[in-house]
């Protein structure tokens, strides 16, 4: 981590719920937390846990239906200016799961990465426009004549390449990445997280990583929440809570991380999560801080425990 204290981004008691039929279905209850400028903060949870319509809500693709999202310490979630709605586009942006979803197959590269300067008037003219397409391209490896070509034309890496470019080209501050590299071979996936850290590392980018892969976000996070059932039961640095795992679906999801040695994976126990070890019927769980900077959704006795533990 870079030691910057400064919050880029503050998510204070979000709910996000959907209308579904014969009621209301609530995805995200009471997550908070923040991104600091120029950290990799890790949101992991297995699929359905709501990580990513956390990062959905962040860039206004989901309404909020609680709590309130500030970037830079201004609310963006809401009802809000025409002028804050263009920065949030502007500065906060979104690399997508699916890099062949993502891709309107329609339409050239050149129209895909450039479609953000477009809307938001970001070039002065058609000259500008194609130079910053080809410097974006360059940026995330691809040749600048790739940009007259169709995304089907291209490996899923390639395709991702360009996902990313589309988001670097409009100069953002915090990149949402939702599970970039889950769609992708094996052997494209280190690469694009390289390219993914070397970007980080000369644009000085703060990164909202959403995994299920708690192997991949060891090697990449400063900060890691875990998320259950839409709400965050574990906060901590990213050794901390692979030393000091408190919360047990913590500890399952760290157990089902697969061994590289065949005789120590055979011998591995996995830890099996159940809801049901809680009893919240007379003592209701909060947030709390364990350790400096370890907070874990607990009650008073699991509190507790924890602190034992730790």
């Amino acid at each position: 981590m870079n030691g910057a204290t400064e919050k880029l981004l503050e998510v204070k008691d979000l709910t996000v719920g959907f209308k579904v039929k014969g009621g209301f279905f609530t995805a995200v209850q009471d997550v908070s937390f923040h991104i600091n400028k120029g950290e990799t903060f890790g949101l992991v949870g297995e699929s359905g846990s709501g990580k990513t319509t956390i990062g959905r809500t962040i860039v206004r693709i989901n309404q909020a239906s609680g709590g309130e999202i500030l970037f830079r310490g201004n609310r963006i979630d809401g009802k809000i200016s025409r002028e804050r709605d263009a920065e949030v586009v502007q500065k906060i942006q979104m690399i997508f799961q699916d890099p062949m979803a993502s891709l309107n197959e329609r339409a050239k590269v050149d129209y895909i990465v450039s479609e953000g300067l477009i809307n938001l008037r970001r070039h002065r003219d058609e000259a500008e426009r194609v130079a910053l397409v080809e410097k974006a391209l360059l940026e995330v490896g691809l040749l600048p004549e790739f940009a007259s070509r169709f995304p089907h034309e291209f490996s899923g890496g390639q395709r991702q390449r360009i996902g990313i470019a589309r988001a670097l080209i409009m100069e953002p501050e915090l990149l949402i990445c939702d599970e970039p590299i889950s769609a992708l071979d094996v052997s494209i996936r280190a690469q694009v997280l390289n390219l993914m850290a070397e970007i980080q590392r000369s644009k000085g980018l703060t990164y909202l990583f959403i995994a299920h892969d708690l192997s991949v976000v060891r090697y990449i996070t400063d900060r890691i929440a875990v998320i259950n059932k839409g709400r965050i039961v574990e906060l901590a640095g990213t050794e901390e809570l692979f030393a000091r795992p408190l919360h047990p679906y913590t500890r399952a999801l760290l157990s089902a991380i697969p061994t590289p040695d065949p005789i120590l994976e055979r011998a591995k126990k996995l830890t099996v999560y159940d809801p049901a070890c809680h009893d919240y019927s007379r003592d209701r769980p909060s947030w709390t801080e364990i350790r400096e900077g370890h907070f874990v959704l607990a009650n008073g006795a699991e509190a507790a425990e924890y602190g034992r533990l730790s």
